[in-house]
């Protein structure tokens, strides 16, 4: 891979856009997501809020990088126009980054709108907080391809990939709704806290639970199941792969996959404190990235890197036979 100046620039949109969704959690976390009110843009029905309390200064400050963020992507796009040519991959990942900011957009001001903030504790908040974290995937996923077709990555081929690309669709498909559920559960988390491990348990298995308690006892066992799936895919991917650059990346996913169990662990046993909360969902996005980019350079057309040995493309078609 290449580091070119355009590629900088998308890994730093991509950095940016990672700080803004750790700090969109904070908002949650700390129970600011009112604190402009029910007013959107202005905030309180001002353009800049004058004396403001501070959960108006973290909702203020999400919604003023939520503006810096769009401004960066649309500068992408402009970027990519000029460097790249039309039949480049680049242009395709930088207009689904715009897509998606745009959409990321939305339902960040549908959620203000809609009071679906603050406790607000309904099955609408929960499943627009889900949706939520499903565009946010789907942005990082699109600037994540952005920045790897910047630095050289082939074009991926659907054609001929066989249990590659199944593999690649179960994987993205199920750490989606694994990170929709962990959306929901750090939201039973903030609005029902536990006094203790035991009294968490039992808030999760009570009958009589508010619904978004019950549901919290998903995403852990969820969790095991697509982590697991993710370190297998990805120790075959390391065994049997044909790049070494993949293969390095196919390592760090595991890794990272490894150091989420800890923190989901950790969050479990110390009644997610938000600290961790907030670590638990940077770890979760840098895994998605991590698996969507060993996903690009398995589909690619030509491996990345120095091959280790002559073999067809396909890195993952070629790990799984």
């Amino acid at each position: 891979m290449k580091a070119t100046r355009f590629s900088g620039y998308t890994l730093f949109v991509l950095a940016f856009n990672l700080g803004v969704i750790v700090w969109g959690a904070y908002v949650r976390s700390s129970g600011s997501g009112a604190g402009c009110g029910g007013h959107w843009p202005s905030c309180n029905g001002q353009i800049i809020p004058i004396s403001p309390q501070w959960q108006t200064v973290v909702e203020f400050a999400h919604r003023v990088s939520s503006g810096v963020s769009i401004v960066l992507v649309a500068g992408l796009l402009a970027w990519a126009w000029r460097v790249h040519s039309a039949s480049h991959p680049v242009r395709l990942g930088a207009i689904l980054s715009v897509v998606f900011i745009i959409t990321e957009a939305i339902v960040g001001a549908g959620l203000v709108l809609f009071q679906l903030v603050a406790g607000n504790d309904s099955a609408a908040r929960a499943m627009s907080v889900a949706l939520h974290l499903a565009n946010t995937l789907m942005l990082l996923a699109a600037l994540t391809a952005t920045a790897w077709w910047g630095s050289g990555g082939a074009p991926i081929r659907l054609r001929g990939q066989g249990a590659a690309l199944w593999l690649v669709v179960i994987g993205s498909i199920g750490l989606i709704i694994l990170s929709a559920t962990g959306a929901v559960a750090a939201l039973g988390d903030t609005l029902f806290p536990a006094s203790s491990l035991a009294a968490g348990v039992l808030q999760d298995v009570s009958p009589t639970a508010h619904f978004l308690l019950r549901l919290r006892v998903i995403h852990p066992f969820l969790a095991i199941a697509v982590g697991s799936f993710i370190l297998v895919v990805a120790s075959k991917v390391r065994a049997r792969l044909v790049a070494r650059d993949l293969s390095r990346l196919a390592g760090g996913l595991q890794a990272l996959v490894g150091i989420q169990f800890l923190a989901g662990a950790a969050n479990v046993v110390l009644l997610a404190p938000v600290g961790l909360q907030l670590a638990h969902l940077l770890v979760s996005d840098l895994v998605w990235i991590a698996w969507v980019v060993v996903s690009l350079g398995a589909l690619a057309e030509t491996p990345p890197g120095g091959a280790i040995e002559e073999a067809p493309t396909g890195a993952i078609a070629q790990a799984v036979r």
